[in-house]
């Protein structure tokens, strides 16, 4: 197990050998794991302090000089604090930079309700032409991250905080605007990105010991997000749920129900924030508050 925000620190250090690759951080590289990059190549790390819109700004300005760069804090600064810059400087201006925001969700735990950022998704999927993306381990981050250095214009990577399950190995590939099916049972299909979908997979595998056969989606392209796998599990599969670590408003479950009024109505449950704040407390205790668990996803298929 590992979390997403340390492989991707792992990842930095492997493409730094690119001397055209700059990160960026602000005043926290230890927590969003971009110190190994730093103490390897001090001349191209930038700690601009605590001044988010700094940090997209000056990223910006790197990546239109042809640096390949990479930005770095929490999910809650990132989308919050620096979203005009996100929005007028990065999206407006279609730069090819990375925005790689660490500790989203209510996975931050006891950092509490000011810290677990759940509005991310539908802040950045709302900006023209951004790309969303969420890794769900140190696989996927690793190859994700990797083809958005081949992918022009901005991006926002959603990063946690916590370990994760191994999911994929070597042979998974990902592109933007996909997703990875899992099984292909008829009774139901549980959409799910990030740290959710082990939890989804989990869920699967309890299920089938019940007899009922179910596929998971790692959404991992969230915006543009795969329509043709959500309208053919939609046809195929009778029952649809989606668990994701974000606000029901304006996360996955919304962009699915989207979908699935445009093309193909049906009934999608949704798993995950309320309407509500956050609660300070471990992950698992938190998660489990919140009903981001196996066993609420079974539930849903009694």
């Amino acid at each position: 197990m590992k979390s997403t925000r340390k492989a991707y620190g792992e990842f930095l250090l492997e493409v730094g050998k690119n001397k055209d690759v700059v990160v960026l951080d602000a005043d926290l590289a230890n927590a969003t794991k971009t110190d190994a990059f730093m103490k390897e190549y001090p001349n191209r790390h930038i700690d601009v302090g605590i001044a988010e819109q700094d940090l997209v700004g000056t990223a910006c300005g790197l990546a239109l000089s042809g640096k390949t760069v990479f930005a770095s804090t929490f999910a809650i600064f990132m989308s919050g604090r620096a979203y005009d810059q996100v929005r007028n400087t990065a999206a407006y201006s279609h730069v090819n930079v990375n925005l790689c925001a660490t500790h989203a969700g209510v996975m931050v735990g006891e950092d509490g309700p000011t810290h677990q950022c759940i509005e991310d998704v539908a802040l950045m999927n709302v900006v023209p032409t951004m790309k969303v993306l969420s890794p769900a381990d140190d696989i996927s981050t690793k190859k994700i991250l990797s083809m958005c250095m081949q992918e022009s214009g901005p991006k926002y990577i959603r990063l946690g905080r916590s370990d994760v399950e191994d999911i994929y190995d070597e042979n998974a590939t990902f592109k933007i605007g996909g997703s990875n099916t899992f099984g292909d049972g008829n009774d139901g299909t549980i959409f799910a990105y990030g740290p959710t979908v082990s939890i989804a997979l989990n869920a699967k595998k309890e299920l089938e010991e019940k007899g009922i056969n179910v596929r998971v989606v790692d959404l991992y392209s969230i915006k543009p997000v795969d329509r043709d796998t959500i309208i053919k599990c939609a046809k195929e599969t009778n029952k649809l749920v989606s668990i994701e670590d974000h606000s029901v408003i304006g996360g996955i479950g919304s962009i699915i129900s989207n979908v699935l009024c445009e093309e193909y109505p049906k009934k999608l449950e949704k798993i995950g924030i309320n309407d509500t704040f956050g609660k300070s407390g471990s992950a698992k205790a938190v998660y489990e508050h919140f009903g981001l668990t196996k066993e609420n996803i079974m539930s849903k298929f009694e």
